[in-house]
This record gives structure tokens, sequence and C-alpha cells, in this order.
């Protein structure tokens, strides 16, 4: 799914916004984008569907391989516009080259750890403890460009974040709006993201429990204060949030207000 696509340079060059949580491409690109967006979360929607009312199988088969395909093209769009852009996450997932905080926790050794054994850490947890929930999702503020993508939490630095759900990580990087981040992919596929830490505890490859420590929360990137941006997304990739309050209710998760 990281092919280029074909495609005039003008389209893959669109401009990505440098605020922390609003960046998204503009124009033509957004469009093609929020289309895709919307397709893949109403084909999700459509499997759910017809697992809950025992629809033959093939027919589920095929209602999720047309989702997968709509994932497959958002993801090979938002790849190309955040690689010819030198976005962080598309092209130093592991934070090699931005020398990220890592802490003690995240050594080879860690990342060489057993997968947990079925039935533990699997249920789901909010992010973090102790937080007042602030920015919301869609919300509109000087802070962001276009609106915010994700749900902020604010704690004081140096508060535990943690995986809110059993998965693999995807992306420990840093280096641009959203400063330190993590990214979590999960087993329905989704990615979660864990922005503006003052630590990383984790390293790209390292499997995860729901509840595990993933970094400590802090102020790094664009930001007014200490907090935790925590968003959901169908790729890894700036473009792809949807509602990530919704999300975790899908899971069992009702964060306090």
């Amino acid at each position: 799914m990281r092919r280029v696509l074909r495609a005039p340079l003008t389209l893959l060059l669109v401009a990505l916004a440098a605020f922390p949580a609003a960046a998204a491409p503009a124009g033509h690109t957004a469009t093609r984008v929020a289309r895709d967006v919307r397709a893949h979360e109403e084909a999700r929607a459509r499997v759910e569907e017809l697992r809950e009312s025992d629809a033959p199988p093939g027919e589920v088969r095929d209602a999720e391989r047309h989702r997968r395909d709509v994932r497959s093209r958002l993801w090979d769009l938002l790849w190309a516009v955040e690689h010819a852009l030198a976005d962080p996450v598309a092209v130093d997932p592991a934070g090699r080259a931005g020398h990220c905080p890592f802490g003690p926790r995240s050594t080879p050794a860690q990342v060489q750890a057993p997968a947990p054994s079925p039935g533990e850490g699997t249920s789901w947890t909010v992010p973090t403890t102790g937080y007042r929930l602030t920015a919301g999702y869609a919300e509109r503020g000087r802070r962001w460009k276009h609106r915010h993508t994700g749900q902020d939490f604010a704690v004081g630095s140096g508060t535990p974040v943690r995986a809110v759900g059993p998965g693999t990580v995807r992306v420990t990087t840093c280096g641009d709006g959203f400063g330190n981040q993590v990214l979590v992919r999960h087993r329905d596929g989704y990615f979660t993201q864990y922005a503006h830490l003052s630590r990383i505890d984790v390293r790209k490859g390292q499997k995860v429990r729901a509840g595990q420590l993933l970094g400590l929360s802090g102020a790094t990137g664009n930001v007014t204060g200490p907090h935790l941006h925590f968003e959901v997304r169908i790729t890894p990739y700036i473009g792809s949030a949807v509602p990530p309050l919704p999300w975790l209710a899908r899971k069992g998760v009702h964060p306090e207000q």
C-alpha cells in the first residue's frame, strides 16, 4: 500500500498545515480524502450490520473487501502526499532521524518481547488519567487552520500515557507540529495517535497491551500548554481521522467529561 500514485506533482505537493491537530490536505485532494473517509466509515458500518444480522459469510466477505479497498486507496493517496512533504510519520516512523527522547522502557529487548497471552490486556481503556477533556473533534479555533482532528486530554507534564487497546506500535517519531508522538495499529485496522509527549517509552514494531505505558505527556510540538492529543485514524497519516469518542464508545470506553 506504499506505492506512489501516478498523479501530477502539483497534486502530491499540496501543503499540509503546520498546526498540531488540524493539518490536512487542501483543495481537490482534501475533497478526495473526505470522500474516502466517509466511504470507509459507511463500509465499516455495513460490515458490522451484516455481522449482527448473521448475513451469509460471502456477503460479509464482500463488504469487508470493499472496506479494505477504500482504505487502501486512502492510504496510498495520503502516503504519497506526506512522503513528498517529508512528514516524519511517512519518512521516519522509527524516529531515528529526529533524535526523539526515548525512555528507559524502549529498549531493544522489550521490542522483541513475546506477544501478550490470549485475554491479557484486552480490555479497552482511556489513554490517561486525572484529565479534563478540552478541545474536541471538529472543534474550530485559532490554533488550527482547519477543524480539530482529535480529542485533547488536559493533563500535567509527565502524566503516564497508555495504549487504549491491544495492538502494535507503528510509529514513534518527532519533529512536526505533533511533537513526540506514538501511533498504535489495532486489530480492527484503525490507528490511535498519542501526541505532544515529553518522552516515548515504546519502539516501532513493539506489541502492546491495553493500558500499557507508551510515554509521558508533555508540551512538544505546536502547543500552548501540556496536554495529550488523542486521535483515531483509518491510516497512519494526517487526513484520515474519525471522531475518537464514538470510536472509543464502540469499545466500551466512555471518557468522563
